[in-house]
């Protein structure tokens, strides 16, 4: 189970409360950094800046970045591929749409032909020959475009091609995530869940029991924070004064949550004598 994050903050709480590996989405990314939707605003150059700062934030953390469609060709998907690993990543999602993209989970999508979303998967991955050697998430949005047959074929092709993983996006009920799950056997299929959006929400042990290997939870950080960044600034304009403090962090949970102990203990370390 890949938690998403946007930031440092939110990676360092993500795995405080366990988690692994962490997946970091164009949707969050965008809102967060950019105050704007996840509709082809982002950037190659912002989302390998923000997943520098993510990574950094947790050394040793394995960080999937979803990179869009590589913001270009098959050459530009591999230059992106260059800047996500000198970022630090350690993985990558590559999708199919047109460009500019939109979230997997809104209407009017398109999508490019097969053969240049293949081509730039063979790219990324002969990549791995310079030492470049991302998992790579290929992800296809054909389903609600032409349907979850080709889909299938797609993501059979993208693992063929190289792809470690692969994502079909918006399947729309249990029936369809049964098939996905079926069809991709033994290329790790991904399911992934979007409060809000066209996917039935499943948990891990029915997702795994059907053949899921890899659940993303994308955009519930985002939303969780969104929520409570809403009612706190609401409260302060409504009352003209901060909102009862149990329902904050306090402010030592977090300077403890971003390491101050830690850059105490070197201040006091590197303090001239």
């Amino acid at each position: 189970m890949l938690p998403g994050v946007y930031d440092g903050l939110s990676a360092r709480l993500a795995v405080a409360a366990g988690f692994e590996a962490l997946v970091v989405g164009g949707y969050s990314v965008s809102a967060s950094r950019l105050g704007m939707p996840d509709f082809g605003f982002l950037t190659q150059t912002e989302i390998s800046d923000a997943a520098r700062d993510i990574c950094a934030a947790v050394p040793g953390i394995p960080v999937v970045v979803d990179a869009d469609t590589g913001y270009g060709n098959a050459l530009s998907a591999t230059r992106t591929a260059r800047l996500l690993h000198r970022a630090g990543a350690a993985g990558m999602i590559l999708e199919d749409q047109e460009w500019p993209k939109r979230c997997g989970h809104m209407a009017g999508k398109r999508i490019v032909p097969a053969a240049d979303w293949l081509a730039k998967i063979r790219a990324v991955t002969d990549l791995r020959h310079e030492g470049i050697d991302l998992f790579l998430i290929a992800r296809t949005d054909a389903r609600g475009i032409d349907g979850l047959d080709e889909a299938l074929t797609r993501g059979a092709a993208a693992a063929a091609a190289g792809a470690d993983a692969v994502f079909v996006e918006a399947p729309l009920d249990r029936d369809e995530l049964a098939r996905i799950a079926a069809h991709l056997a033994g290329h790790r299929p991904l399911a992934n869940m979007v409060e809000g959006g066209r996917t039935p929400l499943l948990g891990r042990d029915e997702l795994g029991q059907m053949g899921f290997r890899i659940i993303l939870w994308g955009i519930t950080g985002i939303l969780a924070a969104g929520a409570a960044l809403r009612d706190a600034y609401a409260a302060i304009h409504a009352m003209g004064e901060g909102p009862a403090q149990g329902t904050l962090m306090t402010f030592g949970e977090l300077t403890d949550a971003v390491g101050l102990s830690e850059h105490l203990a070197n201040d006091d370390r590197y303090a001239a004598e």
